[in-house]
């Protein structure tokens, strides 16, 4: 039986209403950039997760940049953040020429807020927690930490649609958080793309500014910025897709639960490390992680059944090439948990096009392999 990891065949697998709103609207007025229907998909992401501002952006990682550069966060200045996360929350801290400095996580994979006092410096500018495989940190305690500091929050909240602790949404705890909509994110579209949102005037005109060009009119320029705007044609899909973004999430949290009940049971519980699951909050799944004994082994096994699996990721970013060549001087906590856990992390299908016996058959063959050792 194949298991496959990308859903995006099933997903659009029909793309004629989306075709459709293309002949109709877009094929109209021709707004490629700034057209009516970004407008649209702000007002409702700003509005699904509670936030006053919502601006697209040409992917989360420009989302984070801008994010960092808008509360004047440059070079020289540090960000405390995680080394467990996907590169382009390091490579955002980079691209405004900070540096990071590492915490290490807890193992819920998300960031330690007992490290981020003694990882504060007089150049620390910013903490950026992330919410990784759409699992929420303990923000109210990073929060709290953040502000006797007079620190501002940037949430890395790019894995993390429909997320929240206490009905608060991810991206709305700290000064603003960035989201991804990349065609593997739970809300997708079309290729690259991302959206800031805010609760802060002051950082959504910087950012309004920043994601084209620093223009403040046709042909003034205010700040240097970048072209990091969201395309109309993306928003036409995000659109699409806004209504279908709770029962996406739904059906991701429902196949996580199978999971986790197989995995926590015995005889899998002694070779599979489930990790806590916080209580009042959502967790939306982007990623299905867990520990697992012999690793790499268990990959091959189940690939060679047909289940796609996968490492996110195996190498952490402190430990990274560009890391060490670029800065290997970057400040850092001890890092033992993120390291042991890049050595025995793996991701398995959990989207929402998977039936039941899909998922039965990826705790079979699971158990397959371990049955064996």
């Amino acid at each position: 039986m194949r298991v496959p990891y990308s859903y995006l065949a099933d997903q659009f697998g029909d793309p004629e209403p989306i075709l459709e709103a293309v002949r109709t609207t877009l094929l109209k007025h021709h707004q490629y950039t700034f057209g009516p229907e970004l407008e649209e998909f702000e007002a409702r992401m700003a509005r699904y997760t509670g936030a006053r501002y919502c601006l697209g952006t040409a992917s989360g990682t420009a989302a984070l940049s801008m994010l960092l550069k808008a509360a004047g966060v440059g070079p020289g200045d540090e960000v405390v953040t995680v080394s467990q996360t996907f590169i382009a929350t390091i490579g955002s801290i980079a691209a405004v020429g900070a540096r990071p400095f590492y915490v290490d996580v807890l193992d819920d994979f998300t960031m330690d807020p007992s490290l981020l006092e003694e990882a504060i410096t007089e150049r620390t500018k910013a903490v950026m927690p992330v919410w990784y495989s759409g699992a929420p940190p303990r923000m109210e305690e990073i929060m709290a930490v953040a502000e006797r500091r007079s620190l501002p929050v940037i949430e890395d909240s790019c894995c993390a649609i429909s997320a929240k602790i206490g009905g608060k949404h991810a991206g709305t705890f700290g000064i603003g958080g960035a989201f991804s909509v990349h065609p593997l994110k739970n809300l997708n579209v079309w290729g690259d793309g991302g959206f800031i949102v805010t609760d802060s005037e002051e950082i959504y005109n910087k950012v309004l500014l920043l994601r084209n060009h620093g223009l403040k009119e046709r042909d003034e320029v205010e700040v240097y910025g970048y072209n990091a705007r969201l395309d109309t044609i993306q928003a036409i899909v995000g659109n699409y897709l806004y209504p279908q973004i709770d029962e996406i999430t739904d059906r991701r949290i429902a196949n996580a639960k199978f999971f986790d009940e197989a995995f926590s049971a015995p005889p899998l519980s002694e070779f599979i490390t489930v990790p806590p699951r916080r209580e009042g909050a959502r967790h939306v799944y982007h990623m299905y992680m867990v520990l697992a004994s012999d690793r790499d082994r268990l990959l091959q096994h189940l690939i060679d059944a047909g289940v796609e699996a996968k490492v996110h990721y195996p190498i952490p970013n402190h430990l990274q090439k560009a890391s060490l060549e670029q800065d290997p001087s970057f400040g850092r906590t001890a890092l033992s948990r993120t390291e042991s856990q890049c050595r025995s992390l793996i991701s398995l299908p959990v989207h929402q096009h998977l039936s039941r016996r899909q998922l039965e058959y990826v705790v079979e063959t699971v158990k397959g392999f371990f049955a064996r050792i």
